[in-house]
């Protein structure tokens, strides 16, 4: 067996939910042993940067039931089985903050939990914003701020956005910005 892999022998659907699947599996170690594993599968998301002229970003504030808090967020969603990554971001941000861009930039990607989930969410970068209306969906309930760019970066480093998204989103964008 090879070094640093994992082989699938069995596995088993613990629970098939609206977001996500849970899935216990079975695996051969490289040593030959046999472990488990807990898997959440999940479809993927996107989060978008919104940047207006201002250079402010476009942040949503909504409970997060997990957390029991209301958390600072850009907008983000999740993607449908077979839809494009970009296509979701931008009509994330047209359902939330209600808004289309003139420009729309790949930023990267990230895995927000490694050990145990199989999501993967893309960056975007949006700029050149024109607004319109909110289109949110049902269950959704969220108030959309402007804070400027400088400021949320400094909220970030102070500890005062603790979404995983959003900080690597500012944080990407403020060491791109700087390189230029």
């Amino acid at each position: 067996m090879a070094h640093l892999k994992e082989t699938k022998l069995s596995g088993e659907l613990i629970y098939d939910g609206k977001i996500v699947r849970l899935e216990r599996d079975t695996v051969r170690l490289e040593d030959g042993t046999e472990a488990l594993r807990e898997v959440v599968r999940h479809p993927g998301g996107v989060c978008v940067l919104a940047l207006t002229e201002q250079d402010e970003v476009l942040i949503v504030r909504q409970f997060r039931y997990p957390y029991q808090e209301i958390t600072i967020e850009v907008p983000a969603g999740k993607i449908e089985y077979g839809e494009d990554p970009a296509e979701c971001g931008r009509r994330e941000l047209l359902e939330e903050c209600g808004c289309t861009p003139d420009c729309f930039e790949y930023l990267g990607l990230l895995y927000p939990t490694t050990a145990y989930n199989t999501e993967i969410i893309r960056i975007y970068l949006a700029k050149g914003l024109h607004f319109g209306a909110q289109k949110l969906d049902d269950e959704e309930f969220l108030d959309v701020e402007r804070i400027p760019f400088d400021k949320l970066l400094d909220m970030v480093l102070n500890d005062e956005v603790h979404d995983s998204k959003t900080q690597i989103a500012v944080l990407r964008y403020a060491a791109l910005r700087a390189k230029k």
